[in-house]
């Protein structure tokens, strides 16, 4: 196996890096330990940012040309996404890499026209309305429902953990259609704006204080018939193509990669650290999960081999979700083990270490829940991969 990077790719990487460096405003940056969103200012930023990737065309690179896409490899995509993760670049609108490869694959010509284009130019910003409060991992069994009125659906539910809720255009959601057959069976998949008429959203504060999370409810909101995204009852089998690309987690390592050097970093700069380093024990602990975050660079990097050979990594991008969502929570317990009450410091006191991203790093929720909770994944890999019984 080769594992070094074409002199293409590694011009790619550069040029993307210089792009970060030029164009990324520094209080985007000092922001990303407050969920983007959180911010009408900085979430303007943000938006015109993309705006920015957009005429680079580097949202969407690897879609087919013939779609607006760039035809990148997924190996030039995954170059863009890891550098745009070390260097805490919001760019990227994630529930567009998620659902433009869908709507390619299973989207009517008219939703097509309608969302890839749109999509490609930051014009959109997606959120995603699959979760509901009792039907987080086991999704299959939501229950807003989508009942057919005439040429039209009206939904009624509520789905949370809404990310980007607040400041997304339009919403993709899964609806139960056929409350008579079975979970898996009778689920539709629509793609609608967020501001249609009996949709209200509420936020959710998360202890960091930060408002990244949502709930979503739906009061006979009526959608019309093209909003259906696939086949009627059949929303199910598209969604599982959404979630394999929300899976695959090629840049996961390189955020945490990013948080470990940031500690390192202040502790070489700071007595407090200096302290904390001169202990040999937790400098072992340093130099493991370093080595971790490498480990799950290289199975993110396996994931993306079968990605690039046209096949699914179901189990694999299990295996690398759940690996890497556990390092990441591990590199944030280190951090405040490493600092002790120094890293308990907010953002807003000037004594909180790196802009109190390690009290913050700490406190936010869904770090190994988003994308599938630890249980789902281990489901998924002992079923699909060690061909264990449900």
């Amino acid at each position: 196996m080769d594992l070094r990077f074409t002199s293409q790719e590694d011009a790619f990487r550069a040029e993307v890096r210089a792009f970060i460096q030029k164009e990324m405003p520094p209080a985007i940056a000092n922001a990303m330990t407050i969920q983007e969103g959180s911010d009408p200012e900085i979430w303007g930023q943000v938006r015109a940012l993309r705006k920015k990737l957009a005429v680079k065309g580097w949202i969407g690179m690897s879609w087919p040309k013939e779609y607006g896409g760039m035809g990148a490899s997924l190996v030039m995509q995954a170059v863009f996404k890891e550098e745009m993760a070390y260097w805490r670049c919001p760019g990227i609108d994630p529930q567009a890499y998620q659902l433009g490869p869908a709507i390619i694959i299973h989207g009517s010509e008219e939703q097509k026209k309608k969302y890839l284009g749109a999509t490609l130019r930051a014009e959109i910003t997606w959120c995603q309305g699959f979760s509901e409060p009792n039907a987080g991992s086991d999704l299959a069994s939501l229950q807003t429902r989508a009942v057919k009125d005439g040429d039209d659906f009206l939904i009624t539910g509520q789905k949370i953990w809404t990310s980007y809720a607040h400041v997304a255009d339009s919403i993709h959601l899964l609806a139960r259609s056929d409350p008579e057959a079975p979970k898996h069976r009778g689920i539709s998949y629509f793609l609608f704006p967020t501001n249609l008429k009996g949709i209200t959203i509420k936020p959710i504060r998360q202890m960091d204080n930060g408002h990244g999370f949502n709930e979503v409810y739906f009061e006979n909101v009526r959608v019309p018939k093209s909003a259906l995204f696939g086949e009627l009852n059949r929303g199910w089998y598209v969604a599982t193509t959404t979630l394999d690309f929300e899976r695959s987690n090629i840049a996961g390592s390189a955020g945490t990669r990013r948080n470990l050097d940031d500690l390192i970093a202040f502790c070489k700069s700071n007595p407090v650290g200096r302290r904390a380093l001169a202990n040999p024990i937790m400098r072992n602990r340093a130099a493991d999960l370093a080595i971790k975050i490498e480990v799950a660079r290289m199975m993110a990097y396996k994931v993306l081999s079968i990605q690039s050979a046209g096949k699914v990594p179901n189990m694999e991008a299990s295996i690398a979700k759940l690996f890497s969502s556990d390092m990441s929570a591990e590199v944030q317990s280190f951090a405040i083990e490493l600092l002790g009450m120094v890293g308990a410091i907010d953002t807003g006191s000037k004594y909180a270490p790196m802009n109190g991203q390690v009290c913050r790093g700490y406190l936010r929720t869904g770090c190994k829940v988003g994308g599938g909770s630890p249980e789902i994944q281990r489901n998924v890999i002992a079923q699909r991969g060690l061909g264990m019984p449900r």
